[in-house]
């Protein structure tokens, strides 16, 4: 198996020798006290910009990593083990990269790198390490014995959230038979939540539908994508009662990782660490009542003709997501344990499997669209096209070729899709903003003639079509598909571990980035659809929701937090033609900005800001090197010059600006 390598500083510097990159630009030096010129400037960013520009890898895109997530390595290995292609798909060397990535960062494990222990996490790994080798008292520095030790200490395997029970049910045989209303309610749930929603699948039989109230908000049609597509294989599996073959490693870890013995478990909700939305009394109530009322009918002729009918539904949606995406799916989390389809799955693990410097990770998706269109859009604003004109053409053909020529194959609607034609292969809004964004800043650079605009751009007239209608009544541009769930729904969501999950939201950095994306697009097209395009981006720059998130109550979502997403507001503003001068919410959000500088000049913002809601400093308020320069950008797109500090007046909403000479 060939698998991708991240690119950490040992990586690139062996890109580089492979390319035989040589700088030739001297390196400038700038001392305390000394000023910083613009030739000084000048020289360091075409210094910068020719040693990006090497990194640049063959077919046009920049090789990085998008890791950093800890459950979702070890959910891959069970599946891989439970099939028995985990010795074939990773041979001995690729288990001990596996394991030295799972020991450069214990604690326990959380969710993600800089997190938190959490029981989700620590237990997934311990079973991970168990499956790849290592004994009770197993791995580095005793890992498997602490690992153990945290997990009892904590209640054992019982109190793991419900996606953890999710794969203990499938590889432990857990909480199975006479125990299984234990298992989270949504298994038995979903099956027939899915039936009950498919009017469309039974136009010559019985028309079910399950609403909770006369409108059409809990259709599988307005449930955000990721929770479709996580939840169906587990209500699919959990409906055909499919358990892993016991095996001896499997009986050694109900003795290791319970409290009690076995088969006196009783049920146990998640503990504190695992709690980021914790379940609501009214949603016990629902799933308890669905598994009560429903199960005993659902296994019993007739009533069983109908779970049989769900799960052929199910099945269904499944290898349509498939084949859609080509076996690589939104996320890696749809595995379908036997056949044909899984053996298709099987060659497309290189795309998520990393080797970086602390071993072999999994990645949740590649972000090559991403990373080539910010990477272009760094060296378009060097205005060096005559220096470093082939890596902008090389990045624009990858662009190009990135671009969806089509949307999903047959009746795309019934599968609860939505067009597509024009946008990039990444699915995320904001990604295709961007990509849209350096796709046409690449055109509009001056070192392209207009005959090889127009034969590198045949399909441009396509761009604006996913973004020209109204995704959501209430404004802003969501990231997967259209928003318009009732928020309500969202007391029904049985994660735990993550909120706003059950429906799609809008999102300042989608809007943003569409609005720039189609700012740009006129100057190219400037007679295509133009009053739809001049109507979409009065109307996003102007919505309520959209000022609301300048008054920093929001925050970014692919990014640390209120900075970033502070910065793309700003810039999708002043694509609009918003400036400090005559927009509220752009003088706000700079005067937020202005109020979070640090001593030493810069910003520094916390991941923790995501979890309290409310801006968190770094630890130590030190400054953070990025969002400074996002900061920075920010307030050049205001429309502040430079020199401009803020003083705090509290007759002034917020302070009042002067100009220092």
């Amino acid at each position: 198996m060939v698998t991708p390598v991240s690119f950490n500083s040992h990586r690139a510097m062996e890109f580089l020798k492979e390319k035989r990159f040589k700088q030739t630009i001297r390196q400038v030096k700038v001392e305390n006290e000394e000023e910083i010129t613009y030739e000084t400037a000048t020289t360091a960013m075409r210094r910068a910009a020719h040693f990006f520009s090497a990194l640049q890898g063959s077919d046009g895109h920049w090789p990085a990593e998008n890791a950093g997530s800890l459950f979702l390595l070890p959910p891959l290995v069970m599946c891989l083990d439970i099939t028995g292609h985990l010795e074939t798909v990773f041979p001995e060397e690729y288990s001990k990269e596996m394991l030295r990535f799972i020991y450069c960062h214990q604690g326990g494990w959380g969710l993600h790198v800089e997190a938190h222990s959490n029981m989700h996490c620590t237990l997934l790994n311990y079973i991970c390490m168990r499956i790849l080798g290592e004994g009770p008292d197993g791995g580095q520095d005793n890992a498997c014995s602490r690992g153990r030790k945290w997990i009892l200490d904590h209640g054992g395997a019982v109190s793991i959230p419900t996606w953890g029970k999710a794969w203990l049910s499938l590889y432990l045989a857990y909480l199975i038979g006479q125990d299984a209303n234990q298992c989270p309610q949504t298994f038995g749930f979903f099956p027939l939540f899915f039936l009950y929603n498919q009017d469309k699948e039974f136009k010559k039989g019985i028309r079910l539908t399950f609403k909770f109230n006369n409108s059409d908000s809990t259709s599988q049609s307005k449930m955000w994508c990721y929770f479709r597509l996580v939840y169906m294989p587990m209500s699919y599996l959990n409906g055909k009662r499919f358990v892993a073959p016991i095996t001896p490693l499997i009986l050694q870890l109900r003795e290791e990782l319970h409290t009690q013995p076995y088969n006196e478990i009783g049920k146990k909700y998640a503990i504190f660490e695992d709690l980021y939305f914790p379940h609501l009394l009214i949603q016990d109530l629902v799933w308890d009542s669905i598994d009560i009322f429903t199960e005993p009918f659902l296994t019993r002729w007739p009533f069983n003709k109908l779970r049989k009918k769900a799960l052929e539904i199910t099945m269904k949606h499944i290898h349509y997501e498939d084949e859609n995406s080509r076996y690589i799916d939104i996320a890696c989390v749809e595995k379908d344990p036997y056949g044909d389809y899984f053996k298709k799955h099987l060659a497309r693990l290189p795309d998520y499997i990393w080797i970086g410097e602390d071993g072999i990770k999994m990645q949740t998706s590649g972000s090559q669209l991403w990373d080539t269109s910010l990477g272009l859009e760094a060296l378009l604003a060097c205005k060096l096209t005559d220096e470093i004109g082939p890596t902008l053409m090389k990045g624009h053909d990858y662009l190009n070729k990135s671009q969806v020529r089509d949307n999903p194959p047959g009746d795309f609607r019934s599968m609860y899709r939505h067009i597509c034609k024009g946008l990039g292969h990444s699915r995320i809004r904001i990604k295709d903003g961007k990509f849209l964004i350096a796709l046409q800043k690449v055109l509009l650079s001056p070192f392209i003639s207009n005959a090889t605009r127009k034969k590198l751009n045949p399909n441009g007239c396509m761009m604006p079509s996913t973004f020209c209608f109204p995704y959501s009544k209430n404004g802003g541009i969501s990231a997967w598909e259209p928003a318009g769930t009732s928020k309500w729904l969202e007391l029904l969501n049985p994660s735990e571990l993550f909120e706003d999950v059950f429906s799609e939201q809008q999102y300042v950095e989608c809007t943003a980035s569409a609005i720039n994306a189609l700012v740009l697009f006129k100057k190219l097209h400037p007679g295509h659809r133009k009053q739809e395009i001049e109507n979409f981006i009065r109307m996003y720059s102007t919505f309520k929701k959209y000022k609301d998130q300048m008054v920093h109550d929001r925050y970014g979502n692919w990014g640390i937090w209120f900075t970033y997403a502070t910065w793309f507001a700003l810039r999708g503003l002043a694509a609009a033609g918003k400036t400090y001068q005559n927009c509220l919410a752009v003088r706000k959000a700079a005067n937020f900005l202005l109020k979070l500088q640090l001593d030493d000049g810069g910003w520094g913002e916390s991941y923790i800001s995501c979890l309290a809601k409310k801006f968190t400093p770094l630890e130590g308020n030190r400054c953070n090197l990025v969002q400074t320069a996002w900061t920075l950008m920010g307030r050049i797109h205001s429309g502040l010059r430079p020199n401009t500090v803020m003083i705090e007046d509290k007759f002034n909403n917020g302070g009042k600006l002067l100009e220092l000479p």
